[in-house]
């Protein structure tokens, strides 16, 4: 939290402390005008203070609508100024380099008087101006339309493994609700549970983080996720989320309880959850295993997958994985099993993409999408919800619609 702070107050002060010198003094002398400058970031950063550190613990979880309001408020100040910083920085770089270059190219060269290259900053400063104005619609569009811009992923998995009965299976996934952060918005929920539904998968799975600290939040959206439907069911694994680690509890115990709390719900609400285990699906007189792992990924994310224990008597079978984060797919997947496919989420694309790139790929290798391996392969969701900051541009919150192909020759 202490390295988010500096990193928030870094965004907005930086950027303020550069245009305030470079143009609100220039412009202005009066007190009153230069301070009514400060006031917008000031107002954010008191009220970020006062939202994370003094209201006691676990500030998240006790006023996630508000924290999410303000983080969108101080990414739509922040960004627009970064913007227009860099241009104008840009624009004094390359007026300096102009200068440079008619100084000692032009007259020490030459030796004529030839007129100065000349480079202006006014063309820096309109970019600046347009990029922070289609920034800051881009945020707006990305808080409002864009967490629930539900977009439908069609992907096909093909293997020569793959038994005929199962030849065109559709299995729809959903990862990272992050349910906590849809408080008061039941309708988006409803929305992605019909969408969900009208896909008439043969099988549903949930790739982890349906919470995002207690399973308490679960409550008021039960009746609505439990009208998720198909043919062979809904299956689910937990993510880093789900064990409750990012809340402050009193004890052990009330930890614990938590996690049960959260197993129970999701038995309630007619899923099935694989801890570490795996079940058989049938269809059309064939058979396929479908295994599922508790959450394992890098440290700090906690690692409590035993995947021998999980795939134990399913060798030889076409076999489906549901693992939390990617990472696992070439920490263990790969080298220690023989699993054809592994479904993961956790990444969110960190929410935002651009021309297809994002972030996250610095971070993961596999961030979104399919990935193959041979004729193995990891299929990664970006995931519906998120944490903290109430936004979505590119990104959008994906349900994935897998059709396994049987490969011919």
């Amino acid at each position: 939290m202490h390295r988010i702070t500096l990193i928030l107050l870094l965004a907005l002060l930086l950027p303020d402390l550069y245009i305030y010198l470079v143009y609100i003094v220039r412009r202005t002398k009066n007190f009153v005008r230069r301070a009514a400058y400060w006031l917008p970031s000031a107002t954010l950063v008191l009220l970020y203070l006062y939202l994370i550190y003094l209201t006691g613990d676990n500030a998240l979880a006790h006023h996630p609508q508000a924290i999410g309001r303000l983080a969108i408020a101080v990414m739509a100040l922040a960004v627009p100024k970064i913007l227009f910083m860099l241009c104008s920085l840009l624009g004094i770089l390359c007026r300096g380099v102009g200068r440079c270059f008619s100084a000692v190219v032009l007259h020490t060269t030459f030796r004529s008087p030839r007129a100065p290259f000349i480079v202006h900053r006014a063309p820096f400063t309109i970019l600046g101006l347009v990029l922070g104005i289609v920034s800051f619609v881009n945020v707006i569009y990305g808080a409002t339309a864009g967490i629930t811009r539900f977009e439908v992923k069609e992907v096909t998995y093909e293997s020569d493994r793959l038994p005929e009965g199962f030849d065109g299976y559709r299995i729809a996934q959903l990862s990272d609700i992050h349910i906590g952060s849809w408080q008061g918005r039941p309708t988006a929920i409803e929305k992605l549970v019909k969408l969900t539904n009208s896909q008439q998968a043969d099988l549903i799975v949930f790739t982890g983080d349906l919470v995002n600290q207690q399973s308490h939040e679960l409550d008021a959206f039960r009746p609505i996720l439990s009208r998720l439907k198909a043919s062979d069911g809904v299956y689910s694994v937990l993510g880093n989320h789900d064990y409750g680690t990012y809340y402050h509890w009193k004890n052990s115990h009330e930890e614990a309880d938590n996690l049960q709390y959260l197993r129970n719900e999701q038995q309630a609400m007619g899923w099935q959850l694989l801890d570490n285990n795996h079940v058989i699906l049938h269809h059309k007189g064939d058979s396929i295993a479908l295994i599922g792992v508790e959450n394992d990924g890098e440290p700090p994310f906690p690692q409590h997958a035993d995947l021998a224990q999980a795939t134990h008597g399913t060798k030889g079978m076409f076999s489906i994985l549901l693992s939390h984060n990617p990472t696992h797919w070439r920490r263990e997947v790969l080298p220690e099993s023989d699993i054809d496919l592994m479904l993961a989420g956790h990444t969110h694309a960190m929410q935002m993409t651009f021309f297809g790139r994002s972030l996250s790929s610095l971070k993961y290798p596999e961030w979104s999408g399919m990935y193959y391996e041979g004729a193995r392969a990891l299929y990664v969701n970006v995931g519906i919800g998120y944490v903290g900051l109430p936004f979505r541009f590119g990104a959008w919150p994906e349900i994935t619609v897998i059709t396994l192909k049987k490969k011919k020759g």
